[in-house]
């Protein structure tokens, strides 16, 4: 594993502009962009923001690597703080074009166009924060992430569930790749004791509590979802929003 190296020794042009913000504004300015940066008070050199015009995206962030000369955004929606957008890259003046693009507004498509580095997370916008549209946000955003990772089963359990309307009907999470269920969005989620757990080469199996005793197994996605099925709890309500409940649950 490669060590971490001074902030000011890998990235000395930085350095000399005093920020990260800084480093930034020079580029934008250069380009014509009329997006501001705001510098971090613990580290300048490393960390810098950008906000949007809209309430319900969050401050864009952009974070120095400590390994190698390399940059990361990220960008979240207000209401439950999920990325929307990621990436990295080591070129400073498509940061300063994904952050104009994330300032103005512009379409999360519209940004990935703007600035090919970045990643679109699956998510969408809710602005009025209405928890099936969030719900509906959520399967889409593990769907797009099972479609990228190489593991076949993940990918068959995810599409599995979703195909389901009973659990599609449910706000979906994950909890170390554990994929669980809530009748609340975050913030605060409602959480159905049922967790279904995928494992490479080797049978799905299904428990009620997470890391509890397994309950049963299957040798696919699709028996999987039929024994979760058996275990769902009878009068599971319509999704509703997390701001409306006190508790907090911590899930990936």
């Amino acid at each position: 594993m490669a060590a971490s190296r001074e902030p000011a020794a890998l990235y000395p042009d930085i350095a000399t502009q005093g920020s990260l913000a800084a480093a930034l504004q020079a580029v934008a300015d250069k380009e014509d962009l009329t997006v501001s940066f705001q510098a971090s008070n613990s580290d300048p050199l490393l960390h810098a923001s950008v906000r949007s015009v809209v309430p319900h995206r969050t401050v864009m962030t952009v974070s120095a690597w400590a390994v190698e000369r390399r940059w990361s955004i990220r960008g979240c929606e207000s209401f439950q703080d999920l990325a929307l957008v990621e990436g990295n890259t080591q070129d400073l003046a498509q940061v300063a074009q994904a952050a104009q693009a994330w300032h103005d507004a512009v379409e999360l498509s519209e940004i990935r166009r703007a600035a090919p580095f970045v990643h679109l997370t699956g998510r969408f916008e809710v602005p009025d924060h209405d928890p099936e549209r969030l719900t509906e946000s959520e399967w889409q955003q593990l769907r797009t992430e099972a479609s990228e990772v190489d593991w076949p089963e993940y990918r068959a359990l995810i599409e599995a569930a979703y195909a389901e309307p009973a659990l599609r009907g449910l706000y979906p999470f994950t909890s170390h790749w554990t994929l669980r269920f809530s009748t609340s969005t975050r913030p605060r989620l409602t959480v159905v004791p049922l967790c279904l757990h995928p494992h490479r080469q080797k049978p799905y199996t299904l428990s009620t509590l997470y890391m509890g005793e397994v309950v049963a197994e299957a040798p696919s996605a699709a028996e999987t979802v039929s024994m979760a099925l058996r275990h769902l709890p009878s009068g599971l309500g319509p999704v509703t929003s997390g701001a409306n409940r006190t508790g907090r649950v911590r899930a990936r």
